[in-house]
């Protein structure tokens, strides 16, 4: 019986070259790959990029509201594997949909995701991966300060930042960022926005006051 991978890791550790390359070894082989992209990456629109410059269109842009079922009969047919970019962004029911293909229609599902936003708060999709997957594999990339990086942090104009929407791609606005960190720099990072903040509004109510 197939297997439901998840392979996470935070920002810049090469999970959509890895996709790409894994897409590549099966078509090498005459097989036939299912490219799968959450549409809430607009990054790139229609195409998984990566930072050396690899490229490839998706076979399909998944919106949230969109169920994987009508796909089933034809991936049935001829489907070697299903490969899912930015798997953060998926919904529950979208992962389960993913599990049944690995279970029922014994097609193997390699997911690629992040685990936590710029908070360090569990994606929805990310959760249920973690809940279902058979196989979890952290993919590695490093800090600044050279230590493993597990943390996504958001800079606004060159900012630590700990406000904001959830969701907000790189890319989208002009001053947004994203950078990993290890957990210290994290926690340094969120201290001194903390600090910022707190002395922010303590200068607030002083001059309310006055």
């Amino acid at each position: 019986m197939s297997k439901l991978y998840f392979r996470y890791g935070a920002m810049n550790c090469g999970k959509s070259s890895m996709l790409m390359q894994v897409a590549f070894n099966y078509n090498e082989k005459g097989r036939r790959v299912v490219v799968i992209k959450s549409s809430i990456d607009t990054k790139a629109e229609e195409y998984l990029s990566s930072r050396i410059g690899l490229k490839r269109k998706v076979d399909i842009l998944l919106n949230p509201k969109d169920s994987l079922k009508p796909y089933y009969f034809d991936w049935k047919v001829d489907a070697s594997c299903i490969l899912v970019d930015e798997a953060q962004f998926l919904t529950k029911e979208q992962v389960e949909e993913l599990w049944y293909v690995a279970k029922i229609l014994d097609i193997p599902v390699i997911c690629y995701g992040l685990r936590t936003d710029f908070q360090s708060k569990l994606f929805e999709g990310s959760s249920r991966l973690f809940e279902l997957a058979d196989e979890i594999e952290e993919l590695v990339t490093i800090c600044k300060c050279g230590k493993r990086a597990k943390f996504n942090a958001r800079f606004v104009d060159g900012e630590f930042t700990l406000d904001g929407k959830s969701i907000v791609i790189d890319g989208s606005k002009a001053n947004t960022t994203y950078e990993p960190m290890c957990g210290t720099c994290y926690l340094k990072a969120r201290e001194a926005f903390l600090k910022k903040e707190e002395d922010w509004e303590d200068t607030r109510q002083v001059k309310l006051n006055l």
